[in-house]
């Protein structure tokens, strides 16, 4: 029996699971060491300046976006038969990889703005994460929704690459904002419906809290790049 397997057993072998509290703080706590990460990667990438020579290999932007996706697709397709160290390996891969990503946005925003926009982004998410966790309200029936909204945003961005479409682009981050405001929410709402569901399967339980842990990772990642696109001075 490892360390894991006793938050869930007791001494005598008999079944006790760890509270509802106990395994939502696990979840956020490891949002928290993933974005933690992000940072710490982001920060050397700029401080040593190695960014740099990385972007200047070859498609280099386009094989970290791969990589990205591939890691998110694994991880969300081989969930249920991985190890719990499996799952944690891939997610602070990812957390790895897009912290080379955002050492880019050093080079471009002042060092104020990005500060500034994290407290904006900090102070939102956990509003919103609160709203979703606290009350009862049923964000499942938006789902339609914000699949849309994902899809719409994904082909904004896409068409952006090919024709100048600079002109919406302060309509289409009001949207993203909103849109990953509400996802934090029902992202929030889904740890209690993992709980539920695993809380007798420690394994499962754990890897679950790991995948919702990405599932918020992202929504905070991806609030904060709508907002500094919005709020952030550039250089």
């Amino acid at each position: 029996m490892n360390l894991n397997r006793n938050e869930f057993y007791s001494a005598a072998g008999s079944y006790t699971a760890e509270s509802m509290g106990r395994y939502t703080a696990k979840t956020f706590g490891w949002m928290f060491a993933g974005l933690l990460m992000t940072f710490a990667i982001s920060m050397f990438g700029y401080l040593t300046g190695y960014v740099f020579y990385l972007f200047l290999i070859p498609y280099f932007p386009m094989i970290l976006l791969l990589a990205e996706l591939g890691v998110v697709i694994y991880l969300s397709a081989r969930l249920e038969k991985m190890s719990v160290g499996t799952a944690k390996a891939m997610f602070f891969l990812y957390a790895a990889l897009n912290g080379i990503v955002f050492s880019t946005l050093f080079l471009v925003y002042d060092l104020v703005s990005l500060v500034f926009v994290f407290g904006a982004t900090s102070l939102f998410f956990g509003i919103m994460a609160v709203l979703g966790y606290m009350t009862n309200a049923d964000f499942s029936k938006l789902r339609p929704f914000m699949l849309a909204g994902l899809i719409f945003l994904a082909a904004f961005w896409v068409l952006s690459m090919f024709i100048n479409l600079s002109q919406f682009e302060t309509a289409i981050c009001a949207l993203g904002i909103f849109l990953f405001l509400v996802i934090t929410a029902y992202d929030t709402k889904k740890i209690k419906a993992y709980y539920q569901m695993y809380s007798r399967q420690p394994d499962m339980a754990a890897k679950a809290s790991i995948f919702a842990a990405l599932d918020l990772y992202l929504d905070y990642v991806n609030l904060f790049l709508y907002l500094i696109r919005v709020l952030g001075k550039k250089k």
